[in-house]
Parts: C-alpha cells; structure tokens; sequence
C-alpha cells in the first residue's frame, strides 16, 4: 500500500505543477492583453487630440472661432430647402 500512497502523492504534485504552470501561462496572456488595450486606447486618445486639433486649426482659418461645431455650418449651407420642404 505504501507504494500506491506514493503514487497518488506524486499524481498529486504534477497536478499541482501543472495547475501552477497553466495558471502563470493565464496570467501571462491576460498581462499581454491589458497592455495591447492600453496601448490601443493610448493610440485613439492621441487620434483625438489631432483631430481635435485639427478641428480647430480648421475652425481658425475658416474665422468661426466661436461655432458649436463645423457640421452645423455646413448643414445649413448644404440643405438651405430642407427646412422650408419638412413645414
């Protein structure tokens, strides 16, 4: 009996090896992917800080400094009939 003790006390720590390794391999992929993410909205939030930018770099040569937003000038430049055929 002692031997088959011994069996199932090795069988116990592989499967603790084993459950250590795979859980570090998780943790590793999870680290992985939190950086990629962070790393990606880092990259949109500097997107938005040039096209924000631009807006207003857009905004200083068109002289509407004080404009809600270029769409609205350009709708009502655009469809000058659409308020007059929807009344």
């Amino acid at each position: 009996m002692d031997g088959h003790d011994g069996d199932s006390s090795k069988q116990s720590t592989d499967m603790t090896v084993f459950v250590q390794n795979l859980l570090q391999q998780m943790q590793s992929r999870f680290q992985a992917m939190s950086e990629s993410i962070i790393s990606k909205i880092d990259e949109m939030g500097n997107r938005i800080d040039e096209l924000e930018q631009s807006i207003n770099d857009l905004r200083s040569e068109m002289g509407q400094d004080g404009s809600p937003s270029p769409s609205v000038a350009l709708k009502s430049k655009e469809e000058p009939k659409s308020e007059s055929d929807s009344a």
